[in-house]
């Protein structure tokens, strides 16, 4: 969305036209505009020039004589449109034909001085920009962003009503329900000592929903979690939730599908391609990660054949995973080195390279361990990576999972873009593991929740090889980003035992920690599966941001700080006692 894009407006009886939508059609009018002095030329003693902004542009306006505004005062201008003498129109603007002469300027407000310029062009550090929101979120940028923002919501919001969900609110003060992130704590002032907290999601008030009969269910939901944060996660977070009944996974990923390309399409002018689906284990063994940017391909190769039986030390391991960098054979010595460090950084024990050369007679490798290779691993490793003269081969040998996480991340800082660059890449993850790992006693912990339903073919599994366990849940992927995840939902209250037993949860233990939500399981509950996506995340990207505080009016900063009103601050101790809390002493 332009700056220069003018939505109609009402007239109102202090302006008849936005600043931005004044246009040739117009001259010849008397017109009204107001909006904050962008910039002030005087002219010798009898002629100024103001630029006033609003939100949808800048209109010049010709005072004569001279006119006592300074930079942001607000201004009401009462003026008459004229073509710009020729030689003049500004073509950066789309009122550059234009002008506004034999004006009546009224001050409607004085301003300071702007803590930092308005120009786009400017180069503000972020404290200074989020300790004056309020004025930063005036530049056409951020303007740009949050506009845009609405009109993905709106996009959404269109998409889910024609496909027959209904807008249903859920609460912000919930019962604590662990969900795997830490939860925000707001005390009881009538039940001191108790407990509210903010919801993580609506995952269980949806479900909930569905048990109700509500059949399709979404809201565009705000919701909170206690994490570290970083350029794709804030303490507070906004969300398209849905919920559906009596629907198959695939039928869910379609109504996921058609809302995110509704919302490209309204604010990119353009649909994107249909997103590509992909197992969890086809995208670790091709990509190293379960969110694979799919814009450039640089995919991981399989060696491990080719090194079954080698006497290299450096090689032998479980799994051989390999990189191919076309190109890459002009990095420096140092360099090379830099990223055997990062491989180290990242969990590898180590990395092997090769740089592949044209040698007369065929294709040399230079490399440490190049001595040391059989011609049968040579020949093996040419065939495979498909390398010519100029390019980088790179090796993990590790454990499996290990070996294609190293080689992903490597994978996408040798070869990938900044998240927020075209072309847009959609791509469905399924058949993810149920269960990710053990905690501290042995127990299989949930890679989900534990309310995600297990993969029909693999129920006999539960008891026995529960790390084996596939679940019917589902990654929204888009350039990298993991947009969201959602889930086909345990119904059945014997599977649901089942799951829990194999997370070492005892039947009082479940019910005293999710008891309301297997309770309304007993009156009836429809077949159901949801999903949720981030808008936040959904719109930085749209918007050309790599980091979500772009798109958000009034973020936190990385330290969980907001520098615009000083929270996080401290209560009073009379509102403390209200509370029935006390303050703690800082440990020293």
């Amino acid at each position: 969305m332009s700056s220069t894009t003018s939505p109609s407006q009402r007239i109102l009886e202090s302006r008849t036209h936005l600043c931005g939508a004044v246009t040739v059609d117009d001259v010849g009018q008397r017109i009204k505009v107001c909006g904050w002095v962008a910039k002030r030329r005087e002219h010798g003693e009898h002629l100024a020039f103001v630029d006033l902004r609003d939100f949808s542009g800048i209109v010049q306006c010709v005072v004569e004589g001279t006119v006592d505004v300074r930079s942001e005062y607000v201004l009401q201008v009462e003026g008459t449109v004229q073509l710009r003498p020729e030689g003049t129109s500004n073509d950066a603007l789309s009122t550059g034909m234009v002008e506004l002469h034999d004006c009546t300027v009224t001050v409607l407000n004085i301003a300071e001085p702007p803590p930092f310029s308005l120009d786009e062009r400017a180069e503000v550090d972020e404290p200074a920009r989020l300790r004056h929101r309020f004025v930063d979120l005036r530049r056409t940028r951020m303007q740009d962003n949050l506009r845009m923002r609405a009109a993905v919501n709106r996009a959404i919001r269109h998409a889910m009503d024609a496909q027959g969900f209904c807008e249903i609110e859920t609460p912000m003060l919930w019962a604590p329900t662990p969900e795997g992130s830490r939860e925000f704590a707001v005390p009881s002032r009538q039940h001191q000592g108790r407990f509210y907290v903010l919801p993580q999601s609506p995952q269980l008030a949806k479900q909930l929903l569905m048990v109700s009969g509500f059949d399709r269910y979404y809201q565009i939901a705000r919701c909170l979690r206690d994490e570290d944060l970083r350029a794709d996660r804030q303490f507070e977070f906004t969300q398209l939730d849905l919920e559906c009944s009596f629907a198959t996974e695939a039928e869910i990923r379609s109504f996921v599908t058609e809302a995110v390309l509704d919302a490209a399409q309204a604010v990119l002018g353009e649909r994107p391609e249909y997103p590509v689906t992909m197992t969890w284990a086809e995208a670790l063994d091709r990509f190293g990660t379960d969110k694979p940017d799919l814009r450039f391909s640089m995919e991981l190769l399989e060696l491990s054949e080719v090194f079954a039986h080698t006497e290299v030390k450096a090689f032998s391991a479980p799994t051989v995973k390999a990189l191919l960098v076309e190109g890459g054979g002009a990095m420096s010595r140092s360099a090379l080195d830099k990223l055997v460090d990062r491989a180290k950084e990242l969990g590898a024990k180590g990395l092997a390279w090769f740089k592949i050369s044209d040698g007369g007679a065929g294709l040399e490798l230079e490399s440490p361990l190049a001595k040391v290779l059989t011609d049968a691993e040579r020949q093996g490793l040419f065939e495979v990576t498909g390398a010519r003269a100029g390019d980088l081969i790179v090796v993990v040998a590790d454990q499996y999972r290990l070996a294609c996480n190293v080689l992903g991340q490597l994978r996408v800082e040798l070869g990938g873009k900044p998240v927020s660059e075209g072309p847009y890449r959609y791509c469905w993850i399924i058949d993810f593991p149920l269960f990710d790992g053990t905690d501290a006693e042995g127990n299989p912990e949930a890679a989900h929740h534990a309310f995600t339903m297990p993969h029909p073919e693999d129920l006999h599994l539960l008891a026995t090889e529960p790390l084996k366990v596939r679940a019917q849940s589902y990654d929204l992927v888009l350039n990298g980003w993991e947009l969201g995840s959602g889930s086909i939902r345990i119904h059945r209250a014997d599977i649901q035992r089942q799951v829990f037993a194999a997370m070492g949860i005892a039947e009082e233990e479940g019910t005293a920690r999710f008891g309301f939500l297997l309770n309304a399981f007993r009156y009836g509950a429809p077949p159901h599966g949801g999903f949720a996506f981030g808008i936040d995340r959904l719109v930085a990207i749209f918007a050309g941001e790599n980091n979500i505080r772009e798109v958000i009016a009034f973020p936190k900063t990385q330290s969980g700080a907001d520098l615009l009103t000083g929270a996080p601050g401290e209560l009073s101790p009379q509102h403390m006692a209200e509370l029935g809390l006390r303050p703690v002493p800082k440990a020293t």
